[in-house]
């Protein structure tokens, strides 16, 4: 399995999408006659399946608490290894399952392929036997009005295990979508809504919370931060800052070994914001303890950077080579898909092993540290009304004598830099929009208007030495070569015009900032007004 910006994923794993619903009944509750639905044309019962499943987690259960679920289950037609996940933008009802055969694992030992894929959650603690659960299963099928099987209905009695004594006993109903959920969400909505018009209840925890008991619902070790308003310390500013983006770090570190779409590109993002936001907060933080910090994130960073860039160039310029007369064109994208998706693969191999190694995995111990206890100086005690416009107004000053150097005919590197300050600019007006409300969006919108237009511009600068470099390959040919030089022009025109474009808007970015009052109004947090 591998995506567009994904890393490539561990070979044997198999990944299905669940779609179901949990409810919770008591022993003697009936099941009601799912034939009287519109939805429903006909139920077929299933044999009546036992399964022994053994979840495994570290000691303090940190998966859990991320919302992961691993287990090893015997019995069924799924047998096997499964860990669980939540999806991005979904409620709890729909998961990802990834499959492994019980054959990649003994109990106790759970296969590389499934450790590797949450290490920068688990970090230094090993996976362990946490809960034990045994469950008698009656399947139905539910066929739709058109007679095609759309959910499968599980009447599960489970007994959670204390060695060979049953500990707990109770009944669950899970309702799945055996199709794509749009396609018969119909079927599941009207039988969950039949069966809590009979006394079901939807269950909120999983059967192996259940089992695990109330320390599976504690928060993950990094928490997404509360509120900060203008007269709360400087210091919580910066603590909510780091703890936000840092968990976001860990769930694309997950993302990024499942080789979901646009996850190198997220997860870099983050790193970027973390450190941005330790040189932006400067005054507020550790010296020592800020820059090792940045030093690391920045490594990770690069490391992920060339699957990152190497992708989006081989984008870029298939888009542009569109331009070019046909013949051209075939002969354009052709190299450029032959000899860039050679380095692809190789800089994903380079990246995973950097993910794998033990200074990655310390960072990711740092930084949950960092995310829980920020080393901050002893202004950080002052209000962020007292301390952060300043500390924004810094960035910008910076962008602005960047901007006043630039001229139209100027080298590439001068606009490089200016990208540069811009980006500090906006990480630093996003850091405090949380804090300042609509005081700081308008300035933090103008400066993500500066990094995209001079991060366009970065692209075709790049663009250009990359056609150079392929130009000059053993395996271009003239015409191929001539070619590259046809969209190497183009990308010089497309540079200029971007230059334009930026001195046509950089006025009207100076008066957003001009009419931008971050120490007005501070009682309360500026979305009041």
């Amino acid at each position: 399995m591998t995506t567009e910006d994904g890393l490539k994923a561990e070979d044997g794993l198999k990944t299905y999408r669940e779609v179901e619903q949990k409810l919770r009944v008591h022993a003697f509750f009936s099941m009601p006659e799912f034939t009287e639905l519109a939805a429903v044309s006909k139920v077929t019962a299933e044999e009546v399946r036992v399964m022994e499943a053994v979840y495994h987690d570290t000691e303090d259960l940190r998966l859990f608490r991320w919302k992961i679920t691993l287990r090893r289950r015997v019995g069924g037609p799924d047998a096997g290894w499964h860990m669980k996940f939540p999806v991005d933008g979904e409620d709890g009802s729909v998961r990802d399952e990834l499959q492994l055969p019980l054959s990649a694992g003994e109990e106790g030992q759970v296969p590389s392929a499934l450790t590797d894929l949450v290490a920068a959650l688990i970090r230094d603690k090993p996976l362990i036997a946490v809960a034990s659960l045994h469950t008698e299963r009656l399947p139905f099928i539910l066929h739709d009005a058109d007679g095609e099987a759309a959910v499968e209905l599980v009447d599960d009695t489970v007994s959670i295990m204390d060695g060979e004594r049953v500990a707990e006993r109770f009944r669950e109903i899970e309702v799945e979508a055996l199709t794509p959920a749009d396609a018969h969400g119909a079927v599941m909505v009207q039988v969950a809504t039949l069966l809590q018009a009979h006394g079901a209840i939807p269950a909120t925890t999983s059967k192996a919370a259940t089992a695990v008991g109330p320390r599976a619902l504690q928060p993950a070790d990094v928490t997404e931060p509360g509120p900060v308003s203008p007269t709360d310390s400087a210091g919580a500013a910066v603590s909510a800052h780091l703890a936000r983006h840092i968990r976001r770090f860990l769930l694309q570190d997950v993302r990024v070994r499942r080789d979901l779409p646009d996850a190198v590109h997220q997860m870099r993002v983050a790193a970027r914001r973390i450190r941005s936001g330790l040189k932006g907060f400067g005054p507020l933080v550790d010296d020592e303890w800020s820059q090792h910090l940045r030093a690391e994130l920045g490594w990770i960073a690069g490391e992920l950077g060339a699957v990152r860039d190497t992708e989006v160039m081989i984008a870029r310029l298939n888009e542009r080579a569109v331009d070019l007369p046909p013949d051209e064109a075939d002969l354009a994208q052709t190299a450029i898909d032959r000899i860039l998706g050679a380095r692809i693969i190789d800089a994903r191999s380079h990246a995973l092993a950097a993910l794998r190694s033990e200074r990655h995995l310390k960072l990711c111990t740092v930084l949950v540290a960092a995310a829980n206890a920020a080393k901050l100086t002893p202004e950080a005690n002052e209000s962020c009304a007292e301390v952060l416009p300043g500390l924004v107004e810094k960035t910008w000053k910076k962008l602005e004598k960047d901007v006043a150097r630039l001229h139209i005919d100027s080298a590439a590197h001068p606009w490089h830099e200016t990208r540069i300050a811009g980006k500090k600019a906006r990480y630093a007006a996003e850091a405090v929009e949380p804090v300042f409300g609509r005081r700081a969006k308008p300035l933090a919108k103008a400066l993500a208007q500066v990094t995209e237009i001079l991060g366009d511009h970065q692209d075709a600068h790049v663009a250009q030495l990359t056609l150079k470099s392929l130009a000059t390959d053993d395996t271009v040919d003239a015409a191929t070569g001539f070619a590259m030089g046809l969209l190497y022009g183009l990308e010089i025109d497309y540079e200029m015009g971007l230059r334009h474009e930026f001195r046509r808007v950089w006025p009207k970015i100076q008066d957003i900032h001009d009419q931008t009052q971050l120490t007005e109004r501070t009682q309360s947090n500026g979305d009041d007004g």
